[in-house]
């Protein structure tokens, strides 16, 4: 088969290297894709959010199968236009995507379908948004409704916080358009948790479950990126709670998207906080997460391209999921001043050194090559991916290959898993 991936970071880099196993695949072509990428595809100078452009080559190239990595081409209609012209894509259409680039229509949906989650408030007016949140208390979080890149979401301990907040995303308007209606809504306790169903628009079944570090900082500090490290399985999802996850959230959102005649197909992938009520969701996205991804693929057993087929083609009845024992561990490395301003452009040297340790890969996110060098060509940089046999065997070779990398413009979290290896020190 031929198979067009649209996007360029390191969740497509762990896709790319998945699909690159499948002995029905006879040729990758990534777009724009990125320097680690492009030892596994071939990359083409289109950006993912070039609907025309993609449409384009894949007729012209007679393309069976378009995998759509992030979400902006898949909010824009990518899907859409794809299945319009006879091509086969994962992904779900413009009207199912709004479950992630639109948290407002995502909150009401989930309020209609009974979906346990936190009580909210939705706004397009600041000064009623600022009413709302006087009234309600601190702490509370607040939310641009649009997509924000993993960015739109301040948690507020404080009232002055809160406030702040919406002046933030609605007056200074630092998420840009993401910003101009705002979701307000009660600040779970509990612990954070990706779960992730594969979907083919009129079922649903289980993928896997993982956990990420938002904050950029140790110990959970600082403001919130697109995700410092992740690792599988998540310790925190017993089967038990798997299957209360797919009968109380997946399943109902799945239901209520197909009686809103936005059936939903692709990856369901559901934010959620364990506590001592059970699971309730923060947010659904469309698309595998990043850095979740890595992980996930690491520990995928069997044919990816296949496993996506079969969900495009209304048929994951047939789909194969099976996963390796050992667990998966990601760590990221950021450009300094991440996810502030950062420089590009840097050279990023040992990458070699750090793939030869056991277990580790090292998945590229923001780089490009230039004669003959790596650098680095965006804030989140390179995934150093590692599985083992325990979460902190996973670790140690995480953290072992990241210090054979010569990178001093870069910077990573130094406890990447501390949670689950708190677990299994316990255990």
């Amino acid at each position: 088969m031929k198979v067009l991936l649209v996007g360029s970071g390191g969740r497509e880099h762990a896709l790319a290297w998945k699909l690159a196993q499948s002995p029905r695949l006879s040729k990758l072509y990534v777009a724009p894709g990125n320097a680690g990428i492009a030892d596994l595809a071939e990359c083409l100078p289109l950006a993912a959010e070039d609907v025309e452009g993609l449409v384009g080559f894949a007729k012209t190239n007679a393309i069976d199968f378009v995998i759509v990595g992030p979400e902006a081409p898949l909010t824009l209609g990518l899907a859409d236009r794809l299945i319009e012209s006879g091509i086969k894509v994962f992904g779900p259409r413009a009207g199912a995507a709004q479950l992630e680039g639109s948290k407002a229509f995502m909150k009401d949906l989930a309020a209609k379908a009974g979906i346990p989650t936190a009580w909210y408030g939705r706004f397009t007016d600041a000064e009623k948004a600022k009413a709302f949140i006087r009234e309600k208390g601190a702490p509370i979080v607040v939310k641009a409704s649009g997509l924000a890149a993993g960015k739109g979401v301040i948690l507020c301990p404080s009232l002055e916080e809160a406030l702040d907040a919406v002046d933030l995303m609605m007056v200074k308007r630092e998420f840009g358009a993401a910003g101009d209606e705002i979701v307000i809504e009660e600040f779970l306790m509990g612990e954070e948790a990706s779960f992730f169903a594969l979907c083919d628009g009129h079922r649903a079944v289980p993928f896997a479950a993982a956990q990420d570090h938002k904050a950029v900082g140790d110990g959970d500090t600082g403001p919130n990126t697109g995700g410092m490290g992740a690792y599988s399985p998540a310790p925190v999802v017993t089967p038990a709670l798997e299957a209360e996850i797919m009968a109380r959230i997946v399943s109902p959102a799945v239901k209520g998207m197909a009686e809103q005649g936005c059936p939903f197909t692709g990856v369901l992938f559901a934010g959620l906080m364990i506590g001592k009520d059970g699971p309730k969701l923060i947010e659904f996205n469309v698309r595998f997460g990043d850095p979740e991804c890595q992980v996930l693929m690491s520990r995928l057993e069997g044919d990816l391209l296949e496993i996506l087929l079969a969900a495009a083609e209304g048929r994951l009845d047939q789909a194969k999921i099976s996963w390796k024992p050992d667990t998966a561990l990601v760590v990221v490395m950021a450009a300094q001043g991440y996810p502030g301003s950062y420089k590009k452009g840097t050279v990023i040297e040992g990458l070699q050194e750090a793939g030869t340790v056991e277990g580790v890969t090292v998945f590229h996110a923001g780089t490009k090559a230039l004669d003959g060098q790596i650098l680095a060509n965006g804030g989140r940089v390179l995934g150093v991916t590692a599985t083992g046999a325990t979460v902190k065997q996973a670790q140690s070779r995480a953290y072992q290959a990241v210090g054979r990398l010569n990178w001093p413009e870069g910077f990573c979290r130094r406890d990447i898993g501390w949670r689950a290896v708190a677990r299994e020190e316990k255990a």
